[in-house]
């Protein structure tokens, strides 16, 4: 095989999305694979839609997700010039032609084509102006754009290495537009060009693109360039197999993000999303993916988007995660909530996050988990309150645990434990008539790590403050209800 020669062409007219995510991850596990290149090439040639903004994340979503590129950014608006070029070398061999056809005029044809029952395409009114013709509409002040001369018998075939070849026959093409009235390309022009020039040998897209190909093919064609092999990969589809979209949830690589996901799980996910390793494990990290990737293994079939599936992964990424790249991670999300500032304490940070990590599924999730460690809370559970402050004499036991904790010198989880085992023979209660009422004094929850690592992790002013302060409440506010 030459060498392999992929790009990712996004468009910065909005976010990168998980379909737009995965098209760079398989281009970029396919380069590696085949120890090939991947290019960056931005199709910006839509002005007023492009924004830097939007170019800015996708860049960054990229990087995040740890995609790298080994040519570009590549922007399309700065390659202008060679798109005139061709389209002037194609209107020279009479490939191509000037069209001068008003919207009012194109609207009459469709209109009439409807009408009569035919397909809604360009009449090919233009196809053979004289000269004389086209000074005539130029005097007028018409803006021609170029038409490409497409044949009207035969078929062009697109050989996909996912879908096998798909037939379409060129009567159903019309002689399409390669560069608009304001000399600007077309998508489908510019392409073309850019990736003859670039050298791309794969081109690895999504299936909505699959009905551009004929259309790209025939451009190569006209053009002389040899043309690329093409992999069409099938859809995202929601759950109800309906297009994807914001009602289905987070699908932009920054929503999740903000979420609180890993990147090293959102990569993991989109690659399941059409392809899975040949030993049909489902956590897998990049090596594997760049060591197995192949195109002959992507499915046809459309992938299904399950928000549930990849919270899952990401559960199980923040369980396994290197503990400080797991607290590096955190740390934005504890200072966005105002739980840390500036002068934080690093190894306390670090100390709670192994104790929480693994019940949570995402950095929003042990955020919140970790909460009631930096300040303190004002609410207590509701359904914890009814089932354990409000049972009788749950006030005096833990006015005894708040007196048997303040003679506790070492206060650690053994000594703290220790302590609460012999109170509980002492006053001949349940260990669940201790343990679950100051669960919920000094945490204000039902549930989260080992009491005595709670307690030890929170220290011994703060665990008697808070016993005390759920005695006030049960005595001021549920006895008295």
């Amino acid at each position: 095989m030459n060498e392999v020669r992929v790009r990712f062409a996004p468009s910065p007219t909005g976010n990168l999305h998980i379909g737009g995510a995965r098209t760079a991850l398989f281009n970029w596990l396919f380069a590696r694979h085949n120890g090939g290149k991947l290019i960056l090439r931005v199709d910006d040639t839509d002005i007023e839609r492009s924004t830097e903004e939007s170019m800015k994340g996708i860049l960054d979503g990229l990087k995040w997700l740890g995609i790298d590129w080994n040519e570009g950014p590549i922007y399309q608006s700065n390659r202008l010039d060679e798109y005139r070029k061709f389209a002037e070398k194609l209107l020279e061999e009479k490939k191509a032609y000037q069209c001068f056809c008003t919207k009012e005029e194109l609207d009459e044809m469709r209109k009439l084509a409807q009408q009569e029952g035919r397909p809604p395409m360009y009449s090919g009114k233009c196809r053979n102006l004289t000269e004389e013709e086209k000074n005539k509409y130029l005097k007028e002040g018409r803006k021609p754009v170029i038409r490409l001369k497409v044949p009207k018998t035969g078929k062009t075939i697109v050989n996909d290495i996912i879908r096998g070849d798909v037939e379409f026959d060129n009567s159903t093409i019309d002689d399409f537009i390669i560069m608009k009235s304001d000399n600007m390309p077309t998508y489908n022009f510019a392409t073309v060009i850019d990736d003859f020039q670039m050298n791309i040998s794969h081109i690895i897209r999504a299936e909505e693109h699959l009905s551009n190909t004929p259309k790209q093919i025939l451009i190569f064609k006209a053009l002389g360039f040899k043309i690329p092999k093409f992999a069409h990969v099938s859809m995202v589809l929601a759950p109800d197999r309906s297009k994807l979209s914001k009602r289905h949830g987070a699908t932009s690589v920054q929503e999740f993000k903000d979420l609180g996901f890993l990147p090293e799980a959102i990569i993991n996910y989109i690659t399941l999303l059409g392809w899975v390793p040949a030993d049909g494990e489902e956590i897998f990290n990049t090596d594997k993916s760049i060591r197995e990737f192949t195109l002959d293994r992507v499915s046809k079939n459309p992938a299904i988007y399950d928000t549930q599936k990849l919270t899952w992964i990401n559960g199980h990424y923040i369980r396994e995660y290197d503990l400080d790249k797991l607290a590096q991670a955190v740390v934005p999300f504890l200072k966005n909530k105002k739980l840390i500032n500036e002068n934080y304490d690093y190894e306390y940070v670090k100390k709670v996050l192994k104790a929480v990590r693994d019940r949570e599924k995402t950095l929003v999730d042990i955020c919140d988990a970790m909460s009631y460690y930096f300040k303190d809370f004002t609410f207590y559970d509701e359904k914890g309150v009814k089932k354990y402050f409000t049972k009788e004499g749950v006030d005096i036991i833990l006015e005894k645990a708040n007196e048997t904790l303040s003679k506790v010198e070492i206060f650690d989880s053994c000594h703290t434990e220790n302590a609460y085992r012999n109170l509980i023979e002492e006053m001949n209660i349940s260990s669940s008539a201790l343990f679950h009422p100051t669960r919920l004094a000094i945490s204000g929850r039902t549930f989260g790590p080992g009491l005595f690592d709670v307690m030890e992790l929170l220290g011994k002013e703060r665990t008697l403050e808070r016993l005390k302060k759920a005695i006030e409440y049960i005595r001021n506010y549920i006895q008295k209800s």
